[in-house]
């Protein structure tokens, strides 16, 4: 794994996200109420919302256009939804974020 340090779980909002630009397109670092933190493509595959301005509960998020609900640790939609977001791995070592940058190198995240 190539890990890149993209800021302080500080920076990330409790129970909220940042993005950070990629050059395949934007990912969405969410931190839950326990401190935990996950990384998904920005985009939710239904109508192209914005997931890091949506609702973080648990370990999922709600997508603020359609609520649209996906696990931050499978990217699969859960309930009634189908889909999937592409997630990407993390890490916190003495409180920095680090995300994989080979993983980013698929392409597969989102703009």
């Amino acid at each position: 794994m190539n890990w890149i340090d993209i800021c302080s779980v500080t920076d990330i909002p409790l129970r909220g996200a940042r993005i950070v630009k990629t050059a395949v397109g934007c990912v969405a670092v969410f931190r839950t109420s326990d401190n935990e933190v996950f990384a998904t493509s920005n985009r939710c595959p239904h109508k192209g919302g914005p997931l890091s301005e949506g609702i973080v509960h648990g370990k999922a998020v709600t997508c603020p256009l359609h609520n649209w609900v996906f696990s931050l640790e499978t990217g699969k939609a859960q309930g009634p939804d189908e889909g999937q977001i592409a997630t990407f791995a993390t890490q916190i070592i003495e409180d920095r974020v680090l995300l994989d940058a080979s993983e980013l190198a698929t392409g597969v995240a989102a703009e």
